[in-house]
C-alpha cells in the first residue's frame, strides 16, 4: 500500500484544512471497481471535488458492524470530513453515514489561501465516473445488492486487538480525543472487565458501586445493565408517536427504557446501546425517521417494521464500546418511539428558560 497517513512524519488531524482533489484526479487513484486499496469512491463524493472543508478527524480505527464482531478495526491513510452519505446512489438508504476520505483524495491548503498543488499521487488506472456508478451495486440470483463503504469495510480494514497499544497512542496523536479522555475511556474499561461488571450476576456489586460513587464526578449511570433485563420475555411498550422532523422530544429515563426491553436489551429487535444512555433525559430535535437501509451485513436494502427516528447530533460517542473505544466514526443512534416523549412548544420554552437560568 502506497501510504499518505502522514505528511512529513505527522498524522494528519482533526482541524486542518484541505480541499477535495479534481475528478480527473481522484479517478486517477482507482481501479477499474472504483476503490482504492479497497475502499470505494462512492458517486455523491464527486459533488464536492474543488471545495475546501476543515478535517473534523482522523479515521485511524473504526468499528466493524459487518462480521458482528465485537472488534475494533485499523484503517491507513484516511480521515473523514464533515460530510455524510445522502444515500442518492443507494436508492434512497437513511443510514447517513459518515464518509471516508482516503488522503489521496485531498490535497492540503496553505495559509495564503491557494491548494497545494501537490502531483496526483498515483498514475492514471483508467476508472471512469461510468465505473464508479456501476460498482454501487449487483445483481445476484435476482436480488439487488449495494456496495458502499460500509459493506466494504472489511476490505479496507484490518482487525485491531484490545491489547495493541498503538491504538490508544494514535487516539491522542490524531487529535480526536484529549488525555484526560483518554484516561476516563481507559479506567472505565478497565472498571468494566476487572470487576465484571459487565455480567448479569457476578457483576451486580461493581455496577452497585459504580453508581454510588458516579455522583462524585456526575457520570451516567453504570451504562450496560443486564440485571435489570427481564429473564423472560415479556410485553414491551409499543407506543406509536408518529414524529415527523422538526419536531422535539425527550429521551426518557434510562430506568424508564429498561422497562421497554426484552431479555436480550432490545425492542422489537433494536438494542438500547449502552452509547445511548449519556442522551437519557435530554432534549433533542427529530432530524428525520428510518425506514429504509443497507444491510451493511449484506448489502441488500432493509425496512424497518416498527418506527425508528435519528435525532439531531446524536451519535455514537463510542465511550462505553469496550474494544471500539475512541472509534471516531460518529454512528447515528437509532431511537424507538416508546424511548422517546414528545415536547409541547410551551414545555419546551420553560425548559430552555429553566437551562439558561441555571447556566447564569
Amino acid at each position: 500500500m502506497t501510504t499518505h497517513y502522514e505528511v512529513d512524519g505527522k498524522m494528519i488531524k482533526g482541524g486542518e484544512q484541505v480541499e477535495v482533489r479534481s475528478k480527473a484526479e481522484i479517478l486517477a487513484t482507482l481501479d477499474k471497481s472504483g476503490t482504492l486499496d479497497g475502499m470505494p469512491f462512492m458517486p455523491q463524493m464527486f459533488d464536492y471535488c474543488g471545495q475546501r472543508f476543515t478535517v473534523y478527524k482522523n479515521a485511524y480505527k473504526t468499528c466493524d458492524t459487518v462480521s458482528g464482531k465485537y472488534i475494533g478495526l485499523h484503517l491507513d491513510d484516511t480521515v473523514h470530513l464533515p460530510i455524510r452519505c445522502d444515500g442518492k446512489a443507494f436508492d434512497g438508504c437513511q443510514a447517513a453515514c459518515l464518509l471516508f476520505w482516503r488522503t489521496a483524495w485531498l490535497k492540503p491548503a496553505t495559509p495564503s489561501g491557494d491548494a497545494s498543488a501537490a502531483p496526483v499521487p498515483f498514475p492514471s488506472r483508467s476508472c471512469t465516473e461510468a465505473d464508479v456508478s456501476a460498482g454501487t451495486s449487483r445483481e445476484v440470483d435476482g436480488r439487488k445488492l449495494y456496495r458502499c463503504q460500509a459493506t466494504c469495510l472489511l476490505e479496507f480494514t484490518r482487525p485491531m486487538a484490545w491489547w495493541d497499544v498503538r491504538q490508544y497512542a494514535d487516539a491522542y496523536r490524531s487529535g480526536n480525543w484529549s488525555i484526560a479522555q483518554i484516561l476516563r475511556g481507559l479506567t472505565f474499561l478497565g472498571y468494566t472487565y476487572g470487576t465484571r461488571a459487565h455480567r448479569r450476576k457476578i457483576g451486580a456489586p461493581a455496577r452497585w458501586l459504580y453508581n454510588k460513587a458516579r455522583f462524585l464526578w456526575g457520570g451516567v449511570p453504570f451504562p450496560r445493565r443486564p440485571d435489570l433485563f427481564p429473564q423472560k420475555k415479556t410485553a414491551t411498550s409499543n407506543a406509536v408517536l408518529d414524529l415527523k422532523p422538526g419536531e422535539f422530544v425527550r429521551v426518557k429515563s434510562f430506568e424508564d427504557i429498561l422497562a421497554t426491553l426484552g431479555k436480550d436489551g432490545s425492542h422489537r429487535g433494536l438494542m438500547f446501546d449502552a452509547e445511548l444512555v449519556p442522551y437519557c433525559g435530554k432534549v433533542f430535535r427529530v432530524m428525520t425517521r428510518v425506514e429504509r437501509f443497507v444491510d451493511e451485513a449484506c448489502g441488500e436494502m432493509r425496512s424497518l417494521k416498527t418506527p425508528a427516528v435519528i435525532l439531531d447530533g446524536v451519535v455514537c460517542q463510542s465511550k462505553y464500546s469496550g474494544q471500539r473505544m475512541f472509534c471516531p466514526r460518529e454512528i447515528y443512534s437509532w431511537w424507538r418511539e416508546a424511548w422517546l416523549e414528545r415536547v409541547e412548544p410551551m414545555a419546551l420554552a420553560q425548559h430552555d428558560d429553566v437551562q439558561r437560568k441555571s447556566a447564569a
